[in-house]
């Protein structure tokens, strides 16, 4: 593994004993929730660079940021992702990229998981469409067995209806030639955008056959309308769902979307205070399904092995979950 390891997931790991490791590294595990370009390993992204032009500086510049970047708060995280952008603009480096990051989950003689849903937002750049960027994505997934690894289609909520009318409709295009695209997924800004004028593209991906996760109240600006509005959207999958009020959590008990959790994103980008107040007590005390899951892996400076440290270690480092008790999940 060759991600950089620091922060609550660093001491969290460190507080378990080699017995308490090694049953992580060995519990089968699936990462249902990581975002490509935020889960591509440094050493991809500074070899990228030395075949990039960088004019300025800027490229450089923005890699030292993400790599020394102590986040404070949910909206600096996005201001880290231009540099990873300008280096996955041509099909090569996308594919060169997306083979490190699916190398960093499941290969090794200990991968993170046994079984990953990579997700992407389709960018149209000067070299590739939003449909090749899709496509060569796809390519590397399906280097690997079916078993092993799918891909799900983003869209982000500042995008426009045509942008993502285009984005599902090349999802639910490539689904029905056979590729290996699973879902559909909304992330982005949690304030952006009219959700009204998504939720048939959304409904559409649904009768096409793909699953639908949703980033949703991701913070406490997020409305109440807005979050009902998207449980509307039907979704199979909820990404952070931190911020649910009463009749948001009464419909989610009712329907039972997985939770797909991230203990460290939520820490750092302080959506939630400490692990004693983490909203995965809720759906623990109502035996709700939920997955762990790493986000964005690099800027977090996290893995799934220990994200899984922060339910086994003791409080105050962890949530001090019993082997036996909790983490067959």
């Amino acid at each position: 593994m060759s991600m950089s390891i620091a922060g609550p997931a660093a001491d969290a790991l460190r507080s378990l004993t080699s017995s308490q490791i090694s049953f992580i590294q060995k519990l089968p595990k699936a990462e249902l929730h990581a975002h490509l370009n935020g889960s591509i390993p440094l050493p991809v992204l500074l070899a990228l660079a030395q075949e990039m032009p960088d004019d300025g500086g800027a490229i450089q510049a923005g890699l030292k940021r993400l790599e020394n970047h102590q986040l404070t708060e949910l909206h600096e995280f996005f201001g880290l992702f231009p540099a990873i952008y300008a280096l996955t603009f041509t099909p090569l480096a996308l594919a060169h990229a997306a083979r490190g990051v699916l190398a960093e989950f499941l290969d090794g003689e200990n991968p993170q998981c046994t079984y990953l849903e990579l997700r992407s937002t389709p960018r149209a750049t000067a070299d590739m469409t939003r449909a090749e960027y899709v496509e060569t994505v796809a390519t590397e997934v399906e280097r690997y067995p079916a078993d092993k690894v799918a891909l799900i289609v983003s869209v982000n909520r500042t995008m426009t209806e045509q942008e993502v009318e285009e984005c599902i409709g090349i999802a639910r295009k490539l689904k029905a030639k056979g590729r290996r695209i699973v879902g559909v997924d909304l992330c982005g800004e949690p304030l952006a955008g009219d959700m009204d004028k998504f939720a048939k593209h959304f409904a559409g991906a649904k009768q096409a056959g793909l699953g639908v996760t949703l980033h949703i109240a991701e913070t406490k600006e997020n409305t109440a309308a807005d979050t009902l509005r998207l449980l509307r959207f039907h979704p199979d999958r909820l990404g952070h769902a931190t911020f649910l009020d009463d009749d948001a959590k009464t419909v989610v008990l009712k329907n039972k979307p997985c939770i797909e959790i991230y203990l460290t994103s939520n820490l750092l980008c302080k959506t939630v205070a400490s692990l004693d107040q983490h909203h995965i007590q809720y759906y623990l005390a109502q035996d709700h399904p939920f997955s762990i899951c790493t986000d964005d892996a690099v800027p977090f400076q996290t893995s799934l092995l220990t994200e899984y440290a922060l339910l086994l270690a003791r409080p105050p480092l962890g949530l001090g979950l019993s082997e036996i008790e909790r983490l067959v999940l």
